[in-house]
């Protein structure tokens, strides 16, 4: 962080920066990119920092690395040439973590130290999107308010029960910076240069960046424009999905008629209370065992399947693949 009095950083240059190298640079942020990260991630991360070399001084580089030095390649399909293979460079005041889909196909004895050097060294920490089980993996989120994508969380509660997660598009707890990633990874580079540089440089970057700065603050959710009764009985199913409950007795806790609340469900949701139900399940089931090292019985129990056999058959019925490779991409060795 710089001693220097924070200037109002009202206009920027007219003509381009140069893209600076980490010895021209005040900060460097060095972006560990995980196969199949997000695109959208990584330009919300970068773009902050190359407008605000527009404000006359040199104040960010980025470093690009991967686990092997070899390009990456996003979700997307595009594939993005890295600076440096981790470990090639000392890196000890920050690391950034991008993953998306197979969190820690590439993670193996090198990479973990390299994330525990840095927290050593009282750097900063941050993770975007599933990065957040890497660094939990790594126990160095112990004692901090973690938020990562909502997709992922049950199945990060799941495997992780002792640490405390929020549903804040992101989240800055001293050293470690966490976020779902996407869209929310450009406020979440704004936060960490707002703590560099302060506010005024934030402003003026969203000015140019045409940019609205959401703070971390969980989102409002969008309206529902379902019937209340579909809204109140989808809630129930969501609350009881380790042990369901007949839908009768959910149609007795709304006052609602089964043939009634079916008729809702077909035309809000397009299937019937039940099939709804089932879905509810066999999604939560899919999101445990493909972001967390739950089992297939296990995540089987943690929805309400006692038999294997049927919720195998369920599964592949919903997803084209049986609970098994779902589990195996997210059981990657480490």
């Amino acid at each position: 962080m710089t001693d220097q009095p924070t200037p109002q950083w009202l206009y920027p240059r007219p003509d381009l920066p140069p893209i600076l190298s980490p010895t021209e640079a005040d900060v460097t942020v060095n972006l560990w990119l995980l196969p199949k990260f997000s695109m959208l991630s990584l330009y919300g991360l970068l773009e902050p920092l190359r407008v605000a070399n527009r404000f006359g001084r040199p104040l960010f580089a980025w470093r690009l690395c991967s686990a092997d030095g070899n390009a990456v390649t996003a979700s997307n399909g595009v594939t993005v040439d890295v600076d440096a293979a981790l470990g090639d460079a000392a890196i000890f005041d920050n690391l950034f973590v991008i993953a998306s889909y197979e969190a820690e196909a590439t993670v193996a004895a090198p990479q973990w130290a390299m994330l525990r050097q840095v927290a050593a060294h009282g750097g900063l920490l941050a993770a975007l999107d599933t990065g957040a089980f890497i660094l939990a993996r790594a126990g160095l989120l112990e004692g901090y308010e973690v938020a990562l994508h909502w997709e992922s969380l049950p199945a990060f509660a799941e495997e992780f029960p002792a640490l405390s997660v929020s549903d804040a598009r992101y989240c800055f707890d001293r050293q470690r910076l966490t976020g779902g990633g996407g869209a929310s990874s450009l406020d979440l580079m704004m936060a960490f240069i707002e703590r560099e540089y302060g506010a005024s440089l934030v402003a003026a970057l969203s000015r140019q960046l045409v940019h609205a700065r959401r703070e971390a603050e969980a989102d409002i959710a969008a309206p529902d424009y379902r019937p209340r009764s579909v809204r109140r009985a989808e809630s129930i199913m969501d609350a009881n999905l380790a042990q369901p409950l007949p839908i009768p007795e959910i149609c007795a806790r709304i006052g609602q008629s089964q043939r009634q609340l079916n008729r809702l469900f077909q035309r809000y949701c397009g299937e019937t209370a039940k099939g709804r139900y089932l879905s509810l399940r066999l999604d939560r089931a899919q999101q445990l065992l493909a972001d967390s090292r739950t089992s297939v019985t296990q995540a089987a129990l943690a929805t309400g399947f006692p038999h294997l056999a049927h919720f195998s058959r369920a599964y592949r019925t919903r997803f084209g693949e049986t609970p098994s490779v779902t589990a195996k991409r997210g059981r990657m060795p480490t």
